[in-house]
């Protein structure tokens, strides 16, 4: 694995992309939008995506985590390209080591999530239900006698709803959606089998570099023409769940969570010091700050077996930005 390096400067952040010159804006926790609209090639239009440096938990922004955006957009271009046989996806351009430029889809409303071993923290997650007693979940039916983080006899998919309305995602099963007419029998037949597709990749590639995926989620929409194209992102420390391999036997035997790329170093951070959904945030320290910013780096490296190479180009990164994205301007 590459060495990490030590020397990056911690000043240059984006914690946002305001950038008023480009049209039909959209502003999320962690990504800067901006619709442009339709042209030759491009029926829909395209979407500017610009990943910034603000970290997201508990519905709120936390901090902003230094080169976080770069890492978060050059791991997901990293998968783009090792899997674009496998499903084809939305990326035009990259004209900025934040920012990919993707063709507008219709958002399928169902987040498919791949799930390789019996994992997971949250209500909707496989192991909670499990040591909640269900061995019916999804669709699926999961053997007794599974430990916490155990291999799944095979990955299996647990969809969701996608909740556009900021609302609660919800289980849901194959049958369901194809029943609720959330996506076709013949949609739901060919996500299905480009997660499970781009999921096997995605382990057999992790596995050459001394990890293990573990889960992750995939965001699909389809263009004019009706075609499924993946979205969003692509086997990131932010959508997927990594364990390092030469730790997970001895976690597995002694019952702890096998060692991992802890994103959520902060998270646990405030969480320690306040109720994070009503109280005001504690001020997180520089040393808080730099550390988090070393994990997702060294998750880039690790992940993808390249150095991370800052780019440090333009007075600040939103001056790099903008001057990347002025070709865009008038379009």
């Amino acid at each position: 694995m590459p060495a990490a390096n030590a020397a990056l400067d911690l000043t240059r952040i984006l914690p946002e992309a305001r950038i008023p010159e480009l049209p039909n804006p959209y502003f999320g926790k962690v990504r800067d939008c901006y619709d442009l609209p339709a042209s030759p090639g491009f029926p829909m239009g395209r979407r500017i995506l610009i990943s910034s440096d603000r970290i997201s938990a508990f519905d709120r922004i936390l901090a902003a985590i230094p080169w976080k955006g770069q890492v978060l957009t050059q791991t997901a271009r990293f998968w783009f390209d090792a899997t674009a046989d496998l499903c084809p996806n939305h990326v035009v351009a990259y004209p900025d080591p934040n920012v990919v430029i993707g063709r507008r889809l219709t958002i399928l409303p169902v987040e498919v999530v791949v799930r390789g071993y019996l994992a997971g923290t949250t209500s909707t997650s496989v192991l909670t239900r499990y040591k909640a007693g269900a061995r019916q979940m999804y669709g699926h039916s999961l053997p007794d006698g599974l430990r916490d983080n155990q291999a799944l006899p095979q990955a299996i998919i647990t969809p969701t709803s996608k909740a556009f309305d900021g609302g609660h995602d919800e289980p849901l099963t194959a049958a369901e959606i194809v029943d609720q007419g959330l996506l076709s029998a013949a949609q739901w037949d060919e996500v299905s089998a480009r997660a499970l597709a781009l999921f096997a990749r995605g382990q057999k590639m992790a596995a050459e570099r001394g990890l293990i995926l573990v889960d992750t989620k995939y965001e699909f929409g389809t263009d004019d023409a009706g075609r499924i194209l993946l979205a969003d992102e692509i086997h990131t420390p932010d959508s997927s769940r990594y364990w390092i391999a030469s730790g997970y036997q001895a976690a597995l035997e002694g019952g702890t969570r096998p060692p991992s790329f802890d994103k959520d170093v902060i998270r646990a951070w405030v969480a320690a010091r306040c109720d994070p959904y009503k109280d005001p945030i504690p001020e997180i320290p520089a040393e808080m700050i730099a550390r988090t910013a070393q994990v997702y780096i060294d998750a880039f490296q690790a992940i993808t077996g390249q150095p991370f190479v800052p780019d440090t180009s333009g007075e600040t990164p939103l001056a790099r930005v903008r001057a990347n994205l002025a070709p865009y301007f008038d379009a």
